[in-house]
């Protein structure tokens, strides 16, 4: 296997609050520290614009919406080109009148905008009212390729789904990034948020296992209160990590705000592949069921091997 220098990224953990002008320095701020601390690649956690505003079902926060390419993309490409670094950020996109978007945005490091992945999976739960404000995505799980290499975005609930993981590297992504806003009810007792946070991280480092990659998930931090005022609102849990082909952990955060950075060797999912051939040994020709939404229904004829 050919030498490749680590890839070294940085993962932006921090509270926002709900005023998208008062945000904008700090995330610049963070972005500039992150590059001048060597990192490559930059992520930032998922609506880092604004508060998570989907606490409630309400039409102003419609408002906050903006188009792509943009004046978020355009801002975050200027900072990319003067430091020489690729940025993922994550955006409410305003496609049209009534039609919005989830989307995760990659800028290159001469500033370009080189493509989009819209939220494919949106969840609708007591205090994240997504499926009010987001269109499921219609890009598929494509990777975005730049000059680290290729990129499989997906954001937040996506995180739960192992279909998207496994078709991003099927497409031949080579790292699955995962902005992400994810908190507790502060109702909820300290053993189910434990319980919670586990499963988050433990579903994600299989995510990296079964396809053989690396996985970087950046979750935002602090106390966000329900505009409504009928819900606490969320404890957003931060422990953004970064861990390698094997679910071993690269670098861990706690709960307070931190840059988290970590160094990811681009040759180790060749020789974890070798050694753990998952998708040699995958039976595509008995996957057939996976297209129901339940296996109770008839399942369609057996299709050749492709």
């Amino acid at each position: 296997m050919p030498a490749r220098p680590p890839l070294r990224a940085a993962l932006l953990q921090h509270a926002c609050t709900p005023d998208p002008s008062r945000n904008r320095p700090v995330i610049e701020a963070l972005i500039r520290q992150a590059a001048a601390e060597g990192a490559e690649l930059v992520m930032l956690q998922e609506l880092h614009n604004t508060h998570y505003f989907c606490h409630c079902e309400d039409p102003a926060y419609f408002d906050l919406a903006e188009p792509i390419p943009g004046p978020s993309t355009q801002h975050l490409g200027a900072l990319a080109k003067a430091l020489n670094v690729v940025i993922v950020a994550s955006l409410f996109e305003r496609r049209a009148p009534g039609l919005y978007h989830n989307t995760a945005v990659v800028l290159e490091r001469d500033g370009a905008l080189l493509g989009r992945y819209r939220k494919m999976h949106i969840p609708d739960d007591p205090g994240y009212y997504e499926k009010f404000y987001f269109t499921p995505g219609d890009l598929g799980f494509q990777p975005i390729d730049t000059s680290l290499g290729r990129l499989g975005l997906l954001v937040c609930w996506d995180q739960w789904y192992p279909e998207a993981a496994r078709l991003m590297a099927l497409a031949g992504a080579e790292l699955l990034l995962y902005p992400t806003a994810i908190g507790w009810d502060p109702a909820d007792g300290a053993d189910q948020q434990a319980r919670q946070l586990d499963a988050w991280i433990t579903v994600q480092r299989g995510h990296a296992i079964a396809n053989g990659l690396p996985l970087l998930a950046c979750n935002r931090t602090g106390h966000e209160p329900d505009p409504a005022g009928l819900t606490p609102g969320a404890e957003f849990w931060g422990h953004s990590f970064a861990c390698g082909p094997q679910g071993e952990f690269l670098a861990r955060a706690g709960a307070q705000a931190q840059i988290l950075h970590c160094a990811i060797d681009r040759t180790r999912c060749e020789a974890v592949r070798r050694i753990w051939p998952f998708f040699r040994d995958r039976r595509i020709d008995a996957y057939q069921a996976l297209r129901l939404r339940y296996a109770d229904h008839p399942r369609p004829p057996q299709a050749a091997n492709d």
